[in-house]
């Protein structure tokens, strides 16, 4: 069993900061790729960025170069570094695990971007 523990959201102004982290415990031997998806109130879930394995990354267009994703290996952490946040990066933001071919979520944090 694989538990997913997400933290750093909160109520920001449009233009700051925050990052958030995903620690995973459990059954974790051999995670593949860690990422970030986000659900705004309405909307799909969609990606915001991913990290494989081997350092790779992969963002959505309308958060490159803003976004950053990282991971910790030895504590099985992904980070999201968000900058120059605007209103419509409110969402809650998923954490995704993938290990074993099996992808597994988090429960979500709520990021607040105030105009």
């Amino acid at each position: 069993q694989v538990e997913l523990v997400e933290s750093g959201g909160g109520l920001v102004q449009a233009g700051g900061s925050l990052r958030l982290s995903c620690a995973a415990s459990g059954s974790i031997f051999r995670i593949n790729a860690m990422g970030w998806y986000r659900q705004a109130p309405g909307k799909q879930r969609e990606l915001v960025a991913v990290i494989a394995s081997g350092g790779s990354t992969n963002y959505a267009d309308s958060v490159k170069g803003r976004f950053t994703i990282s991971r910790e290996n030895a504590k099985s952490t992904v980070y999201l570094q968000m900058n120059r946040l605007k209103p419509e990066d409110t969402a809650v933001y998923y954490c995704n695990v993938n290990i074993r071919g099996m992808d597994n979520w988090g429960k979500g944090t709520l990021v607040t971007v105030s105009s």
